[in-house]
Formats: structure tokens, sequence, C-alpha cells
């Protein structure tokens, strides 16, 4: 049974969600108002992997994140850029789909505040009519925070003196905890019209809003970075429960470490960053992916050059066992029979995935499952290969790509295979030729051959027959990793 630590709680408790064999979740999506940087990807990866790992489990999952499309920073970088805040807003949405495509972070709908302005207004409408919400004289709309009972529960900070607020806002609210549902419209900005005049939605009513609609009145998940807790997800929890009604709105919280760099927090208003194209472009997605795997999701995790070289070796040493295993399934008949030490091997795989599935039950321990796999990988080099079973290659293969199937990063059966046809293709080439000089009476050339595809992994062997062939690469490359 999967347990999850609940940021509400402060514990780690069993999973169990609201309609069985159905998880809804949400996680807080990108501002797009400048490049998307390795400290988003680490958040919405981590959590990518709690999504897969769930649908591993055979839970269907409805994945919603939203897109904040129209907020003060988008409309400062537009005035910043003399272009237009739908400019902003379009350009770096796009580049932010396109590299979360790249590191195959899936996600089944992403909402955008400007197409759901409606849905906002009638959400405010029925805090305001339950006594939740006030209007004031600039035609600003204020949630009330002393009429919800349960607020600093989240985050743990109840002292009224810490809730920093926007000093031009303290004169028109009641309290000055109070946050801002509907903001006035200011001179220059872009406006729709509201029962309380022009105006646009304030940070953290787009999410109650977008998030109910698709997933109704009960969230399984709700996820974001741990800089969420306080004052958005607060405020989040605060207007949601007061507006349904009913509390948990949200089952379990959430919340992933932030990513650091040289010890401070990767931000863009510290201005810090890397970007994540970059990144990619210089590590690959997958190295990426894995090395997001290696630290738990609710640890800080440190952009290091080294970790990152470590990831890079893990995913070739990972790929390579990968194609070991398909050559030798293709290579060798199916075994319909096992001896004792085969016997062994194949009880030690299924140990493995064991532990792996418990390592990820256990608060989605990722370091832990990491080291699980490092070990499927050593059983493979040491054991499967050596062994040279198809049977026990077919297992391992099996295994390795059920972990994939949380990781995300193997190459597609398809391509490996096809570039092994291929290959093969030329090996024949080759070997005609070598016959053809044989034939001349060319031995000293052919041996020439014959040596050089034996350093690359490929023996030959002169039968009556013909030249026979086969592939000797992929097994030396595994035993000697």
């Amino acid at each position: 049974m999967l347990r999850i630590y609940n940021t509400l709680t402060r514990e780690i408790e069993e999973f169990k969600p609201s309609e069985e064999g159905l998880v809804k979740a949400y996680f807080c999506g990108p501002t797009p108002y400048d490049h998307v940087h390795v400290g988003h990807a680490r958040a919405f990866v981590s959590f990518d992997f709690l999504r897969r790992y769930l649908i591993l489990k055979g839970y269907n999952v409805l994945y919603v994140q939203n897109i904040t499309d129209i907020d003060d920073k988008i409309i400062r970088k537009a005035q910043e850029s003399n272009v237009s805040w739908r400019d902003v807003a379009e350009t770096y949405t796009r580049e932010y789909l396109e590299l979360m495509d790249k590191l195959r972070v899936e996600i089944d709908l992403h909402p955008k505040v400007t197409e759901h302005i409606e849905d906002i207004i009638r959400f405010i409408e029925v805090l305001i009519e339950r006594g939740h919400a006030y209007v004031v004289p600039s035609g600003s709309v204020y949630f009330d925070v002393t009429t919800y009972k349960d607020y600093g529960r989240l985050s743990g900070r109840i002292s009224l003196e810490e809730w920093r607020q926007e000093e031009e806002f303290l004169r028109e609210k009641r309290n000055p905890f109070d946050f801002a549902l509907w903001k006035a419209v200011k001179p220059g900005e872009p406006y729709w019209n509201s029962p309380w005049g022009p105006g646009r939605p304030g940070w953290h009513i787009e999410c109650s809003v977008m998030s109910s609609k698709y997933l109704g009145d009960t969230i399984d998940i709700h996820g974001g970075g741990q800089d969420l807790i306080f004052p958005h997800h607060e405020n989040e929890r605060a207007q949601s429960e007061a507006y349904f009604g009913k509390s948990p709105w949200v089952r379990y919280w959430v919340h992933v470490g932030s990513l650091t760099l040289v010890g401070e927090k990767m931000s863009k208003s510290l201005g810090n960053i890397i970007r994540l194209s970059e990144a990619i472009s210089r590590w690959g997605p997958e190295v990426l992916r894995l090395w997001i795997f290696s630290v738990h999701y609710r640890r800080p995790l440190e952009y290091r050059e080294e970790s990152l070289e470590q990831a890079s070796l893990t995913y070739k040493r990972l790929v390579n066992a990968y194609e070991v295993l398909l050559k030798l399934i293709k290579e060798r008949p199916l075994e319909h029979r096992l001896g004792d030490r085969e016997l062994e091997v194949w009880k030690t795989l299924a140990e493995v995935w064991q532990e792996f599935t418990r390592s990820l039950d256990n608060d989605l321990n990722t370091p832990k499952a990491l080291a699980v796999l490092h070990r499927l990988l050593s059983v493979i080099n040491a054991e499967v290969v050596n062994l040279e079973s198809s049977s026990l290659a077919f297992k391992a293969l099996t295994t390795l790509e059920l972990m994939d199937r949380v990781l995300g990063i193997l190459p597609r059966r398809e391509e490996i295979l096809r570039s092994y046809e291929e290959l093969e293709e030329l090996i024949k080439l080759i070997v005609e030729i070598r016959s053809r000089l044989r034939h001349k009476k060319m031995y000293e050339e052919s041996d020439w051959i014959r040596a050089e595809l034996s350093k690359l992994g490929i023996r030959l062997a002169d039968t009556k027959e013909g030249t026979k062939w086969y592939f000797e690469r992929y097994l030396r490359s595994a035993k000697s990793s």
C-alpha cells in the first residue's frame, strides 16, 4: 500500500483516493513570464514520478496543471520588452510545453486563467454571498480570513505578524492578512469586466476555480513546490473549503523541495537560474530525470556537475543493459526449463522488483529505488549475461521495463531493434566482401577484417557451410561494466 507524506497533518499516511481506482491530482503550474529553469523541472518531474507510479499500481489518474497566463510579472515583463502581455504569456507557455514534452512529463489538462474568467467571477460571487468575501470601494474583492477558522494550519504560520502583505492594500482591507480575490484595474493594465468593476483575478483564486471545475469538490492530491505552502496553498485551502463548506478539500498535500545552486534556492527573482533548455542540450532529458530521481522529492536537490556526471554514467549503464537483454532474447531460443542456478537468479530478480515497489510505497523513496535499480544492473551483468539464458533475459527485461514506467528514460524497443537490424545488414555485407577476398586467396586482408570485427565484438567462424557470425559486442560490454 502506498504511503505518502501529507503536509497538512505532517505525517506519512496510507493513500486512499476519494473514489476507488481514480486519483484526481492537481499541481500548480508555471507563470510564463520568463524562461523555464531547472528548478521548475525538479518540481514537475518529481510529481510525474508519483503520477507514473500511481498508474503502475493500477489507478486511473486525472492530472490537471494550471498555467497562470495573466499576472503582475507578465505585465511587468511586457512593459519592459515593449510587447503585449499576451505575447509574453504565449511565448513562454510554448517553451514550457515543448520542454515538458522533451522531459516526458505527461499532463492531461492545462487550463489557463484567461480562459476561465467567468468561472472565477461566479466563484467569487458565491464567497461574497456566504459572507466569506467583501467588496471595497476601489472595486477589489478580498477574502475575509476571520470567517475561516482553520487558517494557518497548512503552513503552521498562525502569527498574524508574520503575514507580509502589499502595503498598497492595507488601507482598504478589514484585516491585514486578508487576500485579494479580484484586483481592481490599474492604469495601463489588462482587465475584464465584473460585477464589481473592471479588473482581473487575484493569484490564489485561479487554482481553486480551475481544479474544482475539472476535478470536483474533492481533490486527492494537490502538489507544488514547498515555497507555495504559504501563502498560496494556505489561501487556496481557505477559500475552497469556505466555498464548498467541507473539509478536507484536498486529501493529501504534497510538496516538492527546492533546487539549490551553491546553497541558494534557484529562482528567477534571485537571478541564479540555469535554463532548462540549456541543461537538456548538455545532459539530455533522460539524465536529468535520473538525476532528479536520485534525491527524495521532499529534500533539497543541489545542482552539481558531479551529480549529473554520475547520472550520465548510470544512464549509459542502464541503456547498455537494456540492449544486452534485447540481443540475448533475439539471438537465443527460449528455454523450456531452468537449472538450479537459473532458478536462484530468477528468484533474485523477483526480489529486486519487490524491493523497488516497497521503496516507492514508502513516501516515494526514489533514492532507495535507484539503489535497487543498480542492484538489478549488477545481476544482469554478473548473472544473466554469463548464464546466457533467454528466459532470464526476458524476466530481467520485464523488470527493467516496469521500473522504467516510473523513471521514463529508456529508449523505445523498436528504436534499438531497428538499429540492430540495420547493423546486421552492414555486417552481412562485410562478411560477403571477406568471403570474396578469401576466394581470391587474399588471406591477409580477410584475416585483418576478422580481427577488426572481433575488436568490435563481432565473432566470425569459417565453416564448411560458409562464414557464420554472431554478436559478442553487447555481452562483452556488459561484462566489463
